[in-house]
């Protein structure tokens, strides 16, 4: 079965604590500090690789750590950085982020990072000044990010073909490309879209061979909801339909099922150019498929392409080819990916290669009383001022005590009523604070 969906934990390698150090050396009395800087850990990043065909691999692995940074060691030594984690994935996939954005990994090589490593802390050597001498105390590295990814396939086909089961889409498949899909006389027997290419005009067209859709496949029934997905990023559809069904059904029944179900899933899919394939002529008379081409023909309108097809007899198979074609133009020829054209002002202007943005850092700070002798420090600044350090140690909570001053977060405190030994709540944590 195609693995089209996976869930995964990705984490990034912990920054290395700086090192407490100091300079002993033959005839140096007094050597100073020397603590070496804690590397940061390293990123996870996912890469789209052409060696992956869907996201089978991941139903045996889902949690995917980069490797942490060394601590920093004496003599200045800095630690080792943490190896970044590549995880590949196929083309076509669609990545989701616990924020909620969204990315399309669709060409091999494109990168995303999803994990970024935590940054390494410095060693005491940094922490010198013309009245501290000799610090006894350095930063601690930080955690790296971690969050849970959802992955899902979206095959790239550049056309579709759609329809009612045994409406006879595999065996167009099979008699238009190379490709082997399982055939049979019974429902759902396709189980998974397969993929085919199709070679004509010095061109290549992927084609895909949708499972059967029945009514209510948008909202989860039948076999054919999971892949409604796959085809999202075609370009075209064939619309498959038994000219004289073995069921007894009316076709054009059946025809109003599959595109109501299409238009519910997106209602981009309702607008894609179409092509109305009348399947099995074989198995009824010349005049029999000529009055139920002429029928269809009005009832379409000129804008959609009627054809006659027998994959038995490949009866119309050359006149399929040539419409899907026309109706998919050469990839050079298609819009930019953001289905947007450039001003013609912009169109020789070079492009660069990628563009990184940043979330811009929230610098508020947020002072509080929360209760009798408790305040409370809300700030993202503050909470990491507050891990990078072992306030334990005297000297640690002594330098961090300076930076709150620094940053008018004291006098802000003392506004409120604080006074010595009342608690403070600096990033999650409760301090008694003697200043």
């Amino acid at each position: 079965m195609l693995a089209d969906h996976a869930r995964i934990n990705v984490a990034g390698g912990d920054g290395g604590h700086g090192s407490v150090s100091f300079r002993r050396e033959a005839h140096v009395p007094r050597g100073g500090p020397d603590g070496g800087d804690g590397a940061h850990g390293g990123s996870v990043w996912l890469v789209c690789s052409d060696d992956l065909r869907d996201l089978r691999s991941f139903g045996r692995k889902v949690h995917f750590r980069a490797s942490r940074g060394a601590h920093g060691e004496g003599s200045g030594k800095d630690g080792k950085r943490g190896e970044n984690l590549e995880v590949p994935v196929p083309p076509g996939t669609q990545v989701t982020l616990e924020s909620g954005v969204v990315h399309d990994l669709v060409r091999p090589g494109q990168r995303l990072l999803v994990a970024k490593g935590g940054s390494g802390g410095r060693g005491n050597k940094h922490f010198t000044t013309s009245t501290r001498q000799a610090p006894r105390f350095a930063e601690r590295g930080l955690p790296g990010e971690e969050q849970w990814v959802d992955l899902q396939l979206k095959l790239l086909a550049d056309a579709g073909l759609v329809g009612l089961p045994n409406a006879g889409k595999s065996s167009l498949l099979a008699a238009l490309t190379r490709a082997t899909p399982k055939i049979a006389n019974y429902p759902f027997t396709t189980l998974e879209p397969v993929l085919g290419t199709i070679e004509a005009d010095n061109r290549q067209l992927v084609l895909a061979d949708i499972p059967g859709l029945i009514e209510g496949a948008s909202e989860g029934l039948g076999l054919g909801h999971d892949f409604l997905a796959h085809i999202e990023r075609c370009q075209a559809i064939a619309h498959v339909i038994d000219v004289a069904p073995l069921d007894g059904s009316d076709p054009v029944e059946n025809h109003r099922i599959i595109e109501a179900e299409l238009a519910a899933h997106d209602e981009r899919l309702a607008s894609l150019p179409r092509i109305l394939v009348l399947s099995k002529i074989d198995l009824v008379s010349d005049e029999v498929a000529d009055e139920a081409r002429r029928e269809w023909e009005d009832r379409m309108g000129e804008d959609v392409p009627v054809l006659l097809t027998s994959s038995a007899t490949a009866t119309g198979l050359g006149t399929l080819t040539r419409e899907l074609l026309r109706l998919v133009p050469p990839r050079a020829a298609q819009p930019e990916e953001l289905g947007t054209e450039l001003p013609e002002a912009a169109r020789d202007q070079p492009i660069a290669e990628h563009m990184v943005f940043r979330p811009r850092s929230k610098t508020t700070i947020e002072v509080e009383k929360v209760g009798p002798g408790t305040f409370r420090v809300v700030s993202p600044q503050v909470t990491t001022l507050v891990r990078r350090f072992d306030l334990e140690n005297e000297d640690a909570m002594a330098h961090v005590e300076k930076r709150l001053r620094a940053l008018g977060i004291i006098d802000r405190l003392e506004a409120l009523g604080f006074e010595p030994g009342d608690e403070v709540d600096l990033g999650g944590e409760l301090f008694e604070l003697e200043f």
